[in-house]
């Protein structure tokens, strides 16, 4: 039986979405300007993170210790909050709808790898979450995921199917608990 075979491995031209040259540019901004900046000083990293082509609205709160790939993948709608330790593994697109919260710890993965090739191909789908929902501490978003409108995901779940707005979900894997009353 063959697995995968390491050594035929190739990343596909263009797949970061930047040159080689921007995404060290931008490891090296993450890491002296960003990561170290002082907690309070939320509009200047989204102005690094726009600067770096991401999107982010009005009153966007990112915390300083937020793991972000590639900005230029980043959708960051008005007035929602990134916790702190959040990892947006930006391989390919997250958006993140206004209102929303991603709580501490929480990890969005949008890459993954096609574990029947044998080069172990590299593959990316993107993250919707939806606007008003509160993704709880320490939740896993699996790649191609979209969560609707207000549903809220309870701590140390793990979401690997799209979940329906206006729901309480929680769970591994996450499962509807019961409709979230406004």
């Amino acid at each position: 039986m063959k697995y995968q075979d390491l050594k035929s491995y190739n990343t596909p031209k263009g797949f970061r979405g930047k040159s080689g040259i921007i995404v060290q540019l931008w490891r090296i901004v993450y890491v002296v300007l960003f990561r170290n900046s002082p907690q309070a000083l939320y509009g200047w990293r989204r102005f690094l993170l726009r600067c770096f082509g991401a999107t982010v609205g009005k009153k966007v709160i990112i915390r300083p210790t937020a793991q972000i790939t590639y900005p230029w993948k980043l959708v960051l709608g008005d007035y929602c909050w990134i916790g702190d330790e959040v990892a947006l593994y930006t391989l390919g697109p997250i958006t993140v709808g206004a209102n929303a919260v991603v709580s501490q710890r929480s990890y969005l993965c949008t890459g993954t790898h096609d574990y029947h090739s044998p080069s172990f191909a590299i593959e990316a789908h993107p993250i919707t979450i939806g606007e008003k929902c509160w993704i709880a501490t320490d939740v896993y978003v699996a790649p191609g995921v979209s969560i609707g409108d207000g549903t809220v995901v309870g701590a140390r779940s793990s979401v690997f199917k799209n979940l329906p707005a206006g729901k309480i979900c929680t769970g591994t894997p996450a499962i509807i608990i019961k409709d979230r009353i406004e």
